[in-house]
């Protein structure tokens, strides 16, 4: 049996997202089984120049979510979706019932953590420098006030989640909570990963002592204003980079 995802999350990128994604498939009523499911599907990745998907297109992305007749939620969460600027309405298309979840982080420690695993690959390959257009995406991902206009364009707000990665992380439980109440499954339930290490809600705020961090705070402000306009779930004061607009 297969069908329409119950819920996508569509970003962003080194934001926690798999983190909790592995939260959510830990609940007894959400399905997902490792061997035939993927956290990320990228199924509308070069699907730009479609106005409009053929209609067996929803078939196609149904089938990647086999589940038995009597399973709970299942879905997915490819953290490129809200990126890119074809895929909302694509997905809408597809979708159009599924809960829509986000997960967005101080854009300047985004950025750092997005930049240092580039790198870590790039020297990996051999390499020692980033090409220029690459850099230039990872500062466009932090740039989230089009993005999540785009979200809430498309889907209605009462299906749509923003979290907060610093939120998450200083208030775990009472995030998942909201997480699973808005995927409309039991509350109070704690996977067995949430025990332990929480990841660092200030991770990679360092960088902000730097030039370059400090020129991307800059650059991402008035952006980061706007955005707890449109998201008032976000908590500027948790966000160093941003801090002195809250």
């Amino acid at each position: 049996m297969t069908g329409a995802p119950d819920f996508v999350g569509v970003g962003a990128a080194r934001c926690g997202t798999t983190w909790w994604f592995r939260q959510i498939t830990g609940h007894p009523e959400v399905f997902f089984d490792s061997n035939i499911h993927a956290k990320e599907i990228h199924f509308f990745n070069g699907m730009r120049d479609f106005q409009r998907l053929p209609d067996h297109y929803a078939d196609l992305y149904a089938q990647h979510f086999p589940r038995p007749p009597d399973a709970g939620r299942i879905g997915e969460w490819t953290p490129r979706y809200m990126l890119d600027s074809w895929v909302m309405r694509q997905l809408h298309q597809v979708a159009p019932a599924a809960r829509i979840l986000l997960m967005l982080r101080d854009p300047v420690a985004r950025y750092a953590s997005g930049y240092e695993r580039l790198m870590a690959r790039e020297r990996k390959a051999g390499g020692s420098q980033l090409p220029e257009r690459v850099v230039e995406l990872e500062v466009l991902r932090g740039f989230y006030l089009r993005q999540v206009r785009r979200v809430l364009e498309t889907f209605p707000r009462e299906s749509v989640l923003i979290l907060q990665y610093e939120r998450c992380c200083l208030d775990f439980e009472g995030q998942l909570d909201r997480t699973w109440e808005f995927l409309g499954v039991e509350t109070g339930f704690r996977p067995p990963s949430s025990a332990g290490n929480l990841p660092r809600a200030q991770g990679h705020h360092s960088f902000l002592h730097n030039r370059r961090g400090q020129k991307l705070a800059e650059a991402y402000s008035e952006d980061a204003a706007r955005l707890a306009e449109v998201a008032p779930e976000i908590d500027l004061s948790l966000w160093p980079s941003a801090a002195d607009l809250a």
